[in-house]
């Protein structure tokens, strides 16, 4: 049965306790068990860095407690401390999944972090786990399809918080009305803006939705512990509707098969850059290109992409940090042209600042194609890259997609190569192991016996 006009908070906390992961078909647990595994080896890639360390000493600080792992510390904080340093870890690298809508492109794995915080709360079984992974999916796919904020002016982190409660709310057993006084605090409490990923991007674009998610938490204990919440959230008075996104309804599937939409990430890269990337390192493998030869590089794309990471929001030819480079176009068409890869090392401050790269990005063009920005409402995600070197030799290459969108997904065998090749930056190959194991076999396992690998 779908949830036909889901547009308040009782409807939405209905729909969370009509989920049941029996109901799920083998291909939506699959594709969960991938989320997850793909998830945490991006987490577990990510411990050493910067900011990461900044979100463990606050949460040290702020979040006192024993009760949830953080992972790859051997520490514990509270559930709230360890979703905000969880997912930061989860979000950090540009390297996670994402829902493609056609106004709107956020990160389902954020809510990973939450949802596992509060299985380990509760002591939770695996079947559980995944019921609650598959409600924040649904939830967070289903608002960016019908109720896009970014135009508007807010950051996509605004679904998350939403979605993340959803999940949370689904592994602490809650009920009808307490799950809606914890949407309804979390939906009020915690808007976002989009000025986060506009104009000269810094560290926080990585952090803003651990934010969310810790919020999220925090609403769900909150409305557990017997607080009310503003349950009229969406259609109240100077309400979500009236302030944050218009008028919208959304189709909620209780067998959350919104997951099938959700893009995994080939290159450490902004999403919208995925299909570009593969074209550059094809045609440079294919013509055997090197960066001294280039003389321009054009590439016509879609409105997203020229809005995001084309210069549709600020100058995107200005590369210092990671923060700007994985959100620049040029920068990333540049180095994976010159590197004939993009991944973690890429974005080291030294590759960064490189002369060849700096010249190089600067000889790189984008273009919106309408064509192209139709297609990709329709479901592509088309790039067209034409390369003009010093001779006046032109080559061009086009992509519909790329391996790990949603025409295209990645296999179990291929998203478990990629935990691998992530998550051994940090741990030895047998813990890998015995993680995709446990993963692979939720049903068979309980949330405590997951975090005791990440530990």
């Amino acid at each position: 049965m779908l949830f036909h006009h889901m547009t308040t908070t009782e409807a939405l906390a209905r729909f969370v306790q009509s989920v049941s992961v029996d109901e799920f078909s083998t291909a939506t647990r699959e594709e969960l068990q991938k989320r997850l595994l793909d998830s945490i080896g991006i987490a577990i890639a990510a411990l050493d860095a910067e900011p990461v360390a900044v979100v463990e000493a606050t949460v040290q600080q702020a979040n006192a407690g024993e009760q949830c792992t953080l992972w790859g510390r051997g520490e514990t904080a509270s559930p709230v401390g360890a979703t905000l340093f969880n997912t930061a870890l989860t979000r950090y690298l540009d390297y996670m999944d994402s829902f493609l809508a056609p106004g709107e492109t956020p990160h389902p794995s954020d809510n990973l972090g939450a949802v596992i915080a509060a299985g380990e709360y509760v002591g939770a079984s695996g079947e559980s786990l995944l019921a609650g992974v598959g409600v924040a999916y649904e939830v967070q796919g289903e608002l960016a399809w019908n109720a896009p904020v970014r135009d508007s002016g807010w950051d996509h982190v605004t679904h998350t918080v939403i979605s993340a409660t959803c999940g949370i709310a689904k592994l602490l057993d809650l009920d009808v009305e307490t799950t809606r006084n914890a949407i309804g605090i979390a939906g009020t409490a915690h808007n976002a803006l989009r000025v986060t990923r506009t104009g000269g991007i810094n560290e926080w674009k990585g952090i803003a939705s651990a934010n969310a998610a810790r919020n999220a938490m925090y609403a769900a204990l909150l409305a557990r512990n017997g607080m009310e919440g503003p349950t009229n959230l969406f259609v109240g008075q100077k309400g979500w509707k009236q302030v944050i996104s218009g008028d919208f309804d959304l189709d909620l599937d209780p067998g959350c098969g919104r997951v099938h939409d959700v893009m995994t990430k080939r290159y450490v890269a902004e999403t919208y850059a995925q299909s570009a990337v593969e074209g550059i390192i094809e045609l440079t493998e294919r013509e055997d290109l090197t960066g001294s030869d280039v003389e321009a590089i054009t590439l016509e794309t879609f409105a997203g992409a020229k809005l995001i990471i084309g210069g549709g929001e600020g100058d995107r030819h200005a590369v210092e940090t990671k923060a700007q480079a994985d959100h620049s176009l040029p920068y990333m068409l540049a180095v994976a042209l010159l590197d004939r890869e993009l991944g973690i090392d890429q974005y080291a401050p030294r590759r960064i600042t490189r002369d060849d790269v700096q010249q190089l990005l600067g000889r790189i063009t984008v273009e919106e194609n309408s064509a192209f920005t139709d297609r990709f409402d329709a479901g592509e995600m088309p790039a067209r890259l034409t390369v003009e070197l010093d001779d006046g030799t032109t080559h061009q290459i086009e992509k519909d997609a790329f391996e790990g969108h949603p025409t295209a997904p990645m296999d179990w065998e291929r998203v478990e190569r990629k935990f691998h090749d992530t998550a051994q930056l940090q741990f030895e190959a047998d813990r890998c192991d015995e993680i995709v194991a446990v993963v692979r076999e939720m049903k068979s396992h309980d949330v405590d016996d997951l975090v005791s690998l990440l530990a």
